[in-house]
């Protein structure tokens, strides 16, 4: 491997680490306000992480090891074959044949980046649930921690 693949690798995993640690979100900060032990923290903790998770149905070890949506090539649904069907009676209206194969050409094209932007908000969407599904929990969870006399960041 010469110096620049390596480099461009060692970039691609920091890139990859970085887009894993955006959709993980970490459970709250609790300060022990009113002097509990390590031992009580920890009991408190796991208390609260349960009672969260029941409560809101929300389960963040599931939430960090569902794998992220698909992000390949957009194939998706059958935009480029419409776009095809339609570029192909526009142009065989217009200019006969010829027209036809152009217009069908010009179709694929339009209709892949339709598929493209069809895959965007499928993503965009995924995340927007999983991040909704953390923030819930993240506030059960706070909430039973501020009840057992915690400081909550």
């Amino acid at each position: 491997m010469t110096n620049l693949t390596k480099t461009g690798a060692f970039a691609a995993v920091i890139a990859a680490s970085f887009a894993f640690v955006g959709h993980a979100q970490a459970k709250p900060i609790a300060y022990p306000a009113k002097g509990q032990s390590a031992q009580q923290q920890q009991k408190d903790d796991g208390e609260c992480y349960s009672w969260s998770k029941s409560n809101t149905g929300v389960d963040p070890a599931a939430v960090a090891a569902a794998p992220p949506p698909p992000s390949g090539p957009a194939v998706g649904g059958g935009e480029r074959a419409r776009g095809a069907v339609r570029g192909a009676a526009v142009g065989g209206i217009v200019d006969g044949g010829d027209g036809a194969r152009t217009g069908a050409a010009v179709g694929v094209v339009a209709g892949g980046s339709r598929a493209r932007q069809n895959q965007r908000a499928q993503q965009q969407s995924a995340q927007s649930q999983t991040q909704g599904a953390m923030d819930t929990f993240n506030r059960a969870y706070s909430a039973c921690m501020e009840g057992k006399g915690y400081t909550i960041k």
